[in-house]
């Protein structure tokens, strides 16, 4: 009988000691979306340049969020981008016990817990504007972008 209860205790034992939670760095891994279509700043400075067709500037970043013209009636493309990031993790941990042997229990066993629970979120977002003007030929004439994060 000795034996069985020692088996028992062990399996308990082991079920306790494996791992339960991630952190939040890791949570955020599972969910990243790691898509390369994305438009950046090192993107805009890397690979817009003066005099780049309409359709160049579309391969490099995409289609535009708003079509618009100047007062001379030039094209204007502006690519508006929002990103929020949010992570969440929560862990819990405790300590079960069961002692078998003697004692006044079911069966002679006596048994304990202790548990704890914890958790956490953030919250970021970083903007991306980019507005790139055509000249009368529906080349690139000038370009600028504007990020923020908070």
């Amino acid at each position: 009988m000795r034996l069985r209860n020692a088996r028992l205790l062990v399996l308990a034992a082991a079920f306790v000691a494996l791992p339960g939670c991630m952190s939040a760095s890791e949570h955020r891994a599972e969910v990243n979306n790691s898509t390369n279509d994305r438009v950046t700043v090192g993107t805009v400075q890397k690979e817009i340049r003066v005099g780049m067709s309409g359709a160049e500037v579309a391969t490099v970043l995409g289609s535009p969020n708003i079509v618009s013209t100047d007062e001379e009636r030039r094209e204007v493309w502006i690519y508006d981008k929002i990103s929020t990031d949010v992570a969440y993790s929560t862990s819990s941990g405790g300590l079960s016990a069961l002692i078998f042997g003697g004692g006044s229990g079911v069966g002679g066993g006596v048994g304990g817990s202790a548990d704890r629970n914890a958790g956490a979120s953030s919250t970021s977002q970083k903007t991306l504007t980019v507005i790139i003007k055509f000249d009368d030929e529906k080349k690139v004439r000038d370009f600028a972008y504007h990020t923020s994060s908070f």
